[in-house]
């Protein structure tokens, strides 16, 4: 196997890894849960869920993909509710599931590619390694978030210290 291969591989299993925890969440969150905010320097869960799935939608779909561009990135913070946790689980599953396509079927002498997304001069790397970075570092928010508002051990890491756990999170 190929680093470029390596990489491709690493990195969708990065993302299907994570997609599984967030949906953890949202089944656990009430819509009032989800879109609650301490103040308005804060983002509510349902914010950064739309704000992930415009994200990957930009940067694989359409920036790696091809696919139109059509994102409105102030709405995805904006928004107030108007999405029950399902709905919002469902569209990023949908983001996901086609992301992870790309990302899987992508030759990898693609990887070295010039493109500009979001304004931003790289290459078709540095693309897929901002959206696993961004999609953690956002997933890790959803998680203290819910973990916070329910008092909850999600059981992401339970296997390591001996005790029962879900498949919630792992790779899917």
């Amino acid at each position: 196997m190929t680093i470029e291969t390596n990489f491709l591989n690493c990195a969708a299993e990065k993302l299907a890894e994570l997609c599984p925890r967030i949906e953890t969440c949202l089944g656990k969150l009430t819509a009032d849960q989800i879109w609650m905010r301490g103040t308005e320097n804060q983002n509510a869960v349902g914010n950064l869920v739309l704000h992930l799935n415009g994200n990957v939608r930009q940067w694989i779909l359409s920036g790696i993909g091809g696919a139109p561009n059509a994102r409105d990135r102030d709405q995805e913070f904006a928004a107030r509710g108007g999405m029950e946790p399902e709905a919002l689980g469902r569209l990023l599953r949908k983001t996901m599931d086609e992301a992870l396509a790309i990302i899987r079927s992508l030759p990898p002498e693609r990887l070295t590619e010039e493109i500009i997304i979001q304004g931003y001069d790289g290459t078709v790397l540095k693309a897929i390694f901002h959206v696993v970075e961004h999609f953690s570092g956002h997933t890790a928010q959803i998680i203290f978030i819910t973990k916070m508002v329910t008092g909850q051990d999600l059981g992401f890491y339970s296997h390591l210290s001996g005790k029962p756990h879900s498949n919630a999170g792992k790779t899917a």
